[in-house]
């Protein structure tokens, strides 16, 4: 072991104790790997990338809230009939799945929508009578007022008359007065010279005579007179009594006409009221057929068999749609859920598929398929946890060749799923450094966005 010392290291014999503390060979062969294992790692640590992720579970849903499993319901309280369906079996939209029969005691009679029918009908006979009536009433309003027109001239006409009759009597009592003054005078005379014995006996009773017929032609010319007057007086009246007659008739035929328009108005009001009593049985007949709401397979029946009562509301089948819509719901924790955001891609493994995900390297990752977030939920589940929906991301699968997600046969809703949701790429040193003081992985800040003065 001396001789490998220089010459300056060797030790005299009286020292040769000093020489047994130089250290072997081997020894400095295994420190020159440990600094270079050493600097390396360190060039590792600092060189070698590493994506950051948050991970969570969750299982496969379907996005559209239109193609989810849809529980179907029985719309009306009733009894189970009969079954048309099993489970497992694939139906279309507006497959009839079962029968009900009505409990409620104002649907009971079968005929009922028939009896309601006849009803309609004959409310339609009597609204068909109401407005002939009606049409009626207003072509006797129309002639009445026609004949209204021409009875009031016509009466005006008669009471002129009287008054005309009136002046022609007054008329004539004058000249008869005229005439009965002449007679009196010429009597008074025939008797003065009869008494002087001037004239005859005979001149004197032809005197008389004339003088009664010029006495009755004055009572009749004042008789006529009076006849006259009385004729003027009932002709006003009789004017007013067509005036009066004519109005209290148009006015009850008006009444009338209103009182068959509100008949009228009563029968198309009962008529609404059966055909909103008719739709509604018709709508009631057909929700005792229970069907399909859309196309898909019958996942479950929940009631046993015919017989089994019922009630509005209670879910008798579960359909579950077919749909290629589809996507994953995760979970992730109040802490990690401020790191993700919309456009995040996602490395998902579903339960049954076998995968090796390498979490800080996805691009070696196995048995893995690519997503992108889609949503993030405003608030949590109650539980301190925000669901995430991942879709699957049609450009990874053009641009990097990604396998597309599994078919809805093998990928199905309600299948686990554990997503890893990728962040920043740090170092690996940083990483390590970031784990062993707990602190959450690194986001990327926003650009503050500054004015420049022009």
């Amino acid at each position: 072991m001396t001789g490998l010392l220089p010459e300056r290291y060797k030790s005299p014999p009286q020292l040769r104790s000093l020489g047994q503390l130089v250290s072997p060979a081997p020894l400095f062969v295994l420190a020159t790997v440990l600094i270079l294992l050493v600097v390396m790692v360190g060039l590792g640590l600092g060189l070698i990338p590493w994506q950051q992720s948050v991970a969570g579970k969750g299982k496969v849903m379907v996005l559209s809230p239109m193609q989810r499993p849809q529980g179907v319901e029985a719309q009306i309280p009733g009894r189970l009939v009969r079954w048309h369906v099993r489970e497992g079996q694939a139906v279309k939209a507006n497959t009839v799945l079962a029968e009900l029969s009505d409990l409620d005691a104002k649907f009971l009679d079968s005929d009922q929508l028939t009896r309601l029918q006849q009803q309609r009908l004959t409310l339609v006979r009597k609204r068909d009578a109401a407005r002939g009536r009606i049409a009626e009433l207003a072509g006797q309003i129309g002639a009445i007022e026609q004949s209204r027109s021409v009875a009031i001239p016509t009466a005006g006409e008669k009471a002129r008359q009287s008054v005309d009759r009136q002046r022609s009597a007054r008329e004539a009592l004058a000249a008869a007065a005229a005439s009965y003054t002449t007679a009196e005078l010429n009597r008074k005379r025939l008797q003065e010279l009869n008494a002087k014995g001037l004239r005859s006996r005979r001149d004197l009773e032809l005197a008389e005579l004339d003088f009664e017929r010029a006495r009755t032609e004055r009572e009749r010319a004042q008789a006529a007179l009076d006849a006259a007057r009385r004729d003027v007086s009932i002709g006003r009246l009789d004017q007013q009594k067509v005036v009066f007659d004519t109005a209290a008739s148009l006015a009850s035929t008006r009444a009338s006409l209103a009182s068959a328009r509100e008949s009228l108005a009563t029968i198309e009001g009962d008529i609404l009221k059966l055909e909103v009593d008719i739709a509604n049985l018709r709508g009631r007949n057909l929700q005792r057929i229970v069907r399909a709401p859309s196309a898909g397979v019958v996942v479950r029946l929940l009631k046993v068999g015919p017989g089994e009562t019922v009630k509005a509301g209670d879910v008798l089948a579960i359909v579950a749609p077919e749909t290629n819509d589809r996507a994953v719901e995760l979970y992730l924790s109040d802490n990690d859920a401020p790191l993700v955001a919309p456009g995040r891609q996602v490395r998902l493994q579903f339960a049954g598929w076998p995968a090796v995900q390498f979490v800080g390297w996805p691009s070696v990752a196995v048995g893995t398929f690519a997503g992108r977030v889609a949503v993030i939920d405003a608030i949590d589940d109650g539980s301190s946890r925000y669901r995430v929906i991942v879709v699957p991301d049609p450009q990874a699968v053009r641009e990097r060749g990604e396998q597309p997600w599994p078919g809805a046969q093998y990928l199905r809703p309600g299948t686990e799923a554990t997503g890893w949701i990728m962040l920043d790429t740090v170092s690996l040193g940083f990483e390590l450094w970031r784990q062993f003081n707990a602190f959450p992985p690194t986001i990327q800040a926003q650009p503050v966005k500054t004015k420049t003065k022009s």
